[in-house]
């Protein structure tokens, strides 16, 4: 693929969200707003993501390996 299909695919990709979301209805300062609180929502989300998502992932593991009677890797079990 080269750069101007390219370029001419992230402007068809362009129009396409403007149509979706209606936003080539809006002033140019509206757009502005929309755009920086979507931008603002979608960095968070992946923050979000990045942060929390492997810990609860690691949470859950711990709890299935628990549920099905495995026992936690600093358990010391002792055999007399």
């Amino acid at each position: 693929m080269d750069i101007k299909s390219m370029k001419n695919y992230l402007y068809w990709l362009y129009c396409q969200f403007e149509l979706i979301t209606c936003s080539y209805l809006m002033e140019p300062w509206e757009k502005v707003l929309f755009y920086t609180f979507n931008v603002t929502m979608l960095v968070m989300v992946a923050y979000t993501a990045y942060i929390f998502f492997p810990v609860h992932i690691s949470t859950a593991f711990q709890f299935c390996l628990h549920l099905f009677g495995s026992q936690h890797e600093n358990t010391v079990s002792v055999v007399k």
